[in-house]
């Protein structure tokens, strides 16, 4: 099963910024909706945002609101999300998902077929 790549983590100080990118090629990455999820230690894993297969709709978590933007290049097969303004509490491995559908259905890790195996984000203070 192919599954999503993340890559683009790294430490960065507060204020900072990070692209995340993410290629999946195992299903027509042109007609799947993707998200980002993240996982902090002690804290339940969380919906970060999430674009329709055409890039025109998306959707993003209260949190990151303003600062995250996601999108996505289907002649690359890759979706990104630029995170600006980086706080500490945004520190945690963030995670790529893959629909079965071509428009976002939920916020939930459930709603996804398929998620990559993260790439760690350390925000310092």
């Amino acid at each position: 099963q192919v599954l999503p790549t993340e890559s683009g983590g790294g430490l960065v100080q507060a204020g900072g910024s990070l692209r995340l990118s993410c290629t999946f090629s195992g299903r027509t990455f042109s007609t799947t909706a993707m998200a980002w999820f993240r996982h902090a230690p002690e804290k339940e894993r969380e919906f970060v945002a999430a674009v329709s297969w055409s890039g025109l709709t998306t959707y993003y978590a209260d949190s990151v609101s303003g600062r995250f933007t996601i999108s996505r290049d289907n002649a690359k097969d890759t979706v990104y999300l630029q995170m600006n303004d980086l706080k500490p509490e945004d520190t945690a491995v963030y995670y790529c998902a893959a629909s079965e559908d071509q428009n976002v259905r939920g916020r939930k890790w459930e709603d996804y077929l398929s998620w990559g195996q993260g790439t760690q984000v350390t925000v310092s203070s």
